[in-house]
């Protein structure tokens, strides 16, 4: 399991119960890095238009210094280093290698993005008072366990909460994103009712406009042996290597048709990287092979072994083990799923220009020096030099993935 991965899906949902109602706060620019650690908390980019300022020949620094005025309320930076502080110790045991420019930059991130979130988060709080919005105790702990079990796999909410304590989250803090998150959602509700309700016509059209993505081409599953010739040594003659490899292609599938296994066979002899999966390249369609490799896949049935293939990368031996025939999704088979994605779509849209309102709405103000800055990159620390050779071309199967 990916933990950077896990931690920026859980927090995300945990912010604004994407569960639910689908809501994402996105930053305008993300960083380049995509193998940074994952921020405390996902925010969107500071809006330094709605920054109102106040004048002063001095900032005064430290940790009880004030980072932001909102409303006449301070943040100071000793509430930030506290957020802050589990997600840079679990960054250190993550990356002892890293470069302290690298360190320094992820700290300075990590600072605005939860800066910014504690002034979405004061914000909120302030709209469900005057709006008398609660929740129970009780309320969050089930949210919590849907949020757990959603995961995959599934977790218990005891299992959820070693695993992000292990990626240093604090869980008391995770509660509280969790009713934020719900919070949050009944604001929205009680202020876009109206607007987010998406009807039958809405989905029908969105189905016609993308029918192709409700269509599955016909698809065979297959697992191959290749026998590559050699050509390690420039002197050999080609011609007597192919045959070589031929040759061996051949006693290959006599060993086969004889009732040896498949599977093992590919194991010890192929020289396709699927070797270690048996030779297993699971489905494909076609379009994805080369033209000689598909062509024999094609016609074989489910359980049947071709005879040798010849493709530019060497000789195969191909058995399929599955076929689907091409299909389409019903608008009816369909129609729920994409009821659930449009209105998660209106959630996300209607709720980042609500926030945006709200920011608009308040008296933010930073002291001189300490302003939401355009975010850079961290640097990235640069791996040693490795020897390469030339890139040969490459079967993918569906996936992408490296096939020869």
């Amino acid at each position: 399991m990916n933990t950077n991965l896990i931690s920026v899906k859980i927090l995300a949902c945990l912010l604004i119960i994407c569960s639910t109602c689908g809501l994402s706060c996105r930053r305008k620019t993300p960083p380049a890095d995509v193998n940074r650690p994952a921020p405390a908390r996902p925010v969107p980019a500071p809006d330094t238009n709605q920054v109102a300022q106040k004048p002063t020949t001095t900032t005064k620094t430290g940790p009880n210094s004030v980072a932001v005025t909102i409303n006449n309320v301070k943040i100071t930076e000793s509430e930030i280093d506290k957020m802050i502080e589990p997600q840079l110790a679990a960054m250190a045991k993550q990356g002892q290698n890293r470069p302290p420019e690298f360190t320094e930059q992820m700290k300075k991130l990590l600072r605005q993005q939860t800066l910014e979130q504690m002034i979405i988060e004061r914000l909120i709080n302030e709209k469900a008072k005057q709006a008398n919005i609660t929740f129970t105790d009780e309320d969050v702990s089930k949210q919590l366990e849907e949020i757990a079990s959603s995961q995959r796999p599934p977790m218990s909410l005891e299992d959820f909460k070693k695993k992000m304590e292990s990626l240093g989250q604090s869980f008391d803090e995770i509660k509280q994103q969790v009713r934020l998150g719900l919070t949050f959602q009944k604001i929205m509700e009680a202020e876009f009712a109206d607007k987010i309700k998406v009807t039958e016509n809405d989905a029908k059209q969105y189905y016609d406009q993308y029918q192709t993505r409700y269509s599955t081409p016909e698809q065979v599953k297959a697992s191959h042996i290749l026998i590559k010739p050699d050509t390690s040594d420039p002197n050999a003659d080609p011609n007597q290597a192919k045959a070589m490899a031929k040759a061996k292609a051949e006693e290959l599938l006599k060993q086969i048709k004889a009732g040896a296994d498949f599977a093992e066979l590919a194991k010890a002899k192929s020289d396709c990287p699927s070797a270690s999966q048996g030779g297993d390249l699971g489905f494909f369609g076609r379009g994805k092979m080369v033209p000689a490799f598909e062509k024999a896949a094609f016609e074989l049935q489910a359980g049947q072994v071709s005879d040798i293939v010849e493709t530019d990368y060497g000789y195969h031996i191909i058995k399929v083990t599955d076929h689907k025939d091409a299909s389409v999704t019903t608008f009816d088979q369909a129609k729920d799923d994409i009821i659930k994605q449009l209105t998660q779509r209106r959630h996300r849209e209607l709720a980042a220009k609500y926030i945006e309102s709200l920011k608009a709405g308040a008296n933010i103000v930073y002291p001189p020096g300490k302003e939401p800055q355009p975010r850079t990159p961290p640097v990235r620390q640069t791996p040693p030099p490795r020897q390469t050779k030339p890139v040969e071309p490459k079967v993918t199967d569906v996936n992408n993935q490296q096939l020869l």
